[in-house]
């Protein structure tokens, strides 16, 4: 037997016997397991982060539960069950990938997604940016919209064009910011926002991934600025701004070094 199937049908199996035998278990709901599954997410977003083979391996582990967990709620509800749920993402890819498994053509990434668009637009879709959940992060959500009307060809040409933009929107939060109308500097702000996560797209830069790295760099040097306080005997909180930054700059030769 397959090792995949003989694993995933272990699983299956000690699903079966918690959902009859754990108390635990037994009472959870899709409503109960969804906060448990975006926190499982996360741990695996994680441990990606942090490039931990291991980690990685055990949080996939972790939300393949969840799906297992999921498929069986709803088998004993009779709304659909894991080979309903797997025959129809099946489905679903040999549909999207017709230069796979049909006579379309498609060599590039782009010419790809420009396909998987216009597939998704065939199946009943009424707008390209149905896909994009209501729930995600902003900055995700953003990157995520620019992505889908790219695929249908609604996109800038170049990145100067881009940037210009960026440019344009950042003298306008000024003129709003100039005339201290706070609705207005919140849209303003949204508008840089968005076109710089646009731009990151045009550079191959993924926003979240450069955000990320600096808050994960502004926490270790500021931590090691502490640490460097601590050391003086000084106390962090009684101290001003430019004695802070004193201790700034050695954290920051500490981190080149």
């Amino acid at each position: 037997m397959d090792p995949r199937l003989q694993a995933f049908e272990r699983l299956l199996n000690i699903m079966d016997d918690l959902r009859e035998k754990c108390p635990w278990d037994q009472k959870q709901t899709f409503e109960s397991l969804r906060n448990l599954t975006i926190e499982e997410t996360y741990e695996l977003v994680d441990a990606i982060s942090e490039n931990d083979s291991k980690a990685i391996e055990g949080e996939l582990g972790d939300l393949f539960l969840h799906l297992v967990f999921y498929s069986k709620i709803g088998a004993e509800q009779n709304q659909f069950n894991v080979s309903t749920v797997l025959n129809k993402i099946c489905e679903k890819l040999i549909f999207r990938h017709p230069h796979i498994y049909s006579d379309t053509k498609a060599d590039t990434e782009e010419e790809v997604k420009q396909n998987w668009e216009k597939l998704k637009l065939k199946e009943g879709k009424q707008s390209v940016l149905e896909g994009v959940p209501n729930s995600l992060p902003a900055m995700i959500k953003a990157s995520r919209i620019q992505e889908k009307v790219k695929g249908i060809g609604f996109d800038w040409d170049n990145k100067e064009q881009v940037w210009e933009k960026v440019m344009e929107e950042i003298e306008e939060l000024k003129e709003a910011e100039s005339r201290s109308h706070r609705e207005d500097m919140e849209a303003e702000l949204g508008d840089v926002l968005f076109s710089l996560i646009n731009y990151a797209r045009f550079i191959d830069i993924h926003p979240e991934n450069a955000l990320e790295k600096t808050n994960k760099k502004f926490k270790k040097r500021f931590q090691t600025m502490e640490q460097f306080i601590r050391t003086e005997g000084k106390d962090i909180a009684s101290m001003n701004l430019q004695e802070m930054d004193v201790f700034w700059n050695l954290a920051k030769l500490e981190e080149k070094n």
